[in-house]
C-alpha cells in the first residue's frame, strides 16, 4: 500500500519543437534549481530525447521524470512527480495544498517552455523547424 502522505503527479503538454529542443532546456544541472528550487535531483536515468529521470531530495523524497514523447509536429512533454514532504506526515488538508501548489509549478514550467521554445508560433502555423 501506498504511503498516506505520497504526492503523485501526472501531467503531460504539447510543444511545437522536436524532443531534442525541449530535452536541452533540462540538460543542464544549473537549470533544475530555477524550475525545483527546493528540490536537490541526481540523474539516475538519461534517456537522450527521451528524457531524463531523477531521485529527488530536499523538501521531497523521492523520484521525478520528463519523458519526452515525439508526437505530430512537436514533442508530448510528461512530467511524473512520486514523492513524499520530508519531515513529520502532513495533515490531509496540507498534503492537499503541497500536491496543487507542486501540480500548478509543474504546468507552470511546460507552459513557460512552451512560450519560449515556440517563439511566438501561432496555433495551426508549422512550427518554425518545420517550415
Amino acid at each position: 500500500m501506498a504511503e498516506a502522505s505520497a504526492i503523485d503527479i501526472v501531467d503531460e503538454t504539447f510543444l511545437a519543437v522536436p524532443a531534442g529542443t525541449v530535452k536541452a532546456a533540462f540538460a543542464d544541472p544549473r537549470s533544475w534549481s530555477r524550475y525545483w528550487p527546493d528540490l536537490v535531483l541526481e540523474v539516475y536515468t538519461d534517456r537522450g530525447d527521451e528524457g531524463l529521470r531523477w531521485t529527488v531530495r530536499g523538501a521531497l523524497v523521492g523520484t521525478m521524470e520528463i519523458w519526452l514523447e515525439p508526437m505530430l509536429d512537436g514533442t508530448l512533454l510528461h512530467y511524473f512527480l512520486r514523492a513524499s514532504p520530508e519531515g513529520p506526515a502532513l495533515s490531509p488538508r496540507k498534503l492537499r495544498q503541497e500536491f496543487d501548489r507542486r501540480a500548478r509549478a509543474a504546468k507552470g514550467i511546460a507552459l513557460g517552455l512552451k512560450e519560449i521554445l515556440e517563439d511566438g508560433r501561432e496555433p495551426g502555423v508549422p512550427p518554425a523547424h518545420a517550415v
